[in-house]
């Protein structure tokens, strides 16, 4: 699971990120711009969640994508 690969691939993620996390508005995902630091941030943010969750929450997507998908 490279994260190099979804900074790399971000645009093409948003649907996937929005669908995933819908409380994320438009804007979030364009603040975040891939960057993993941010997701976690607005994630606690939109959420109300702890870091450690935030940083769970993204762990469980990717490794569902790699299952899934074959991705990252």
């Amino acid at each position: 699971m490279n994260w190099d690969k979804i900074e790399g691939n971000w645009k093409q993620l948003k649907g996937e990120i929005r669908e995933r996390w819908g409380r994320l508005t438009n804007d979030d995902i364009d603040i975040i711009q891939g960057n993993r630091e941010k997701l976690i941030g607005k994630l606690q943010e939109r959420y109300g969640i702890r870091r450690d969750e935030a940083e769970r929450e993204i762990n469980a997507y990717l490794e569902e994508e790699r299952v899934t998908h074959g991705k990252y």
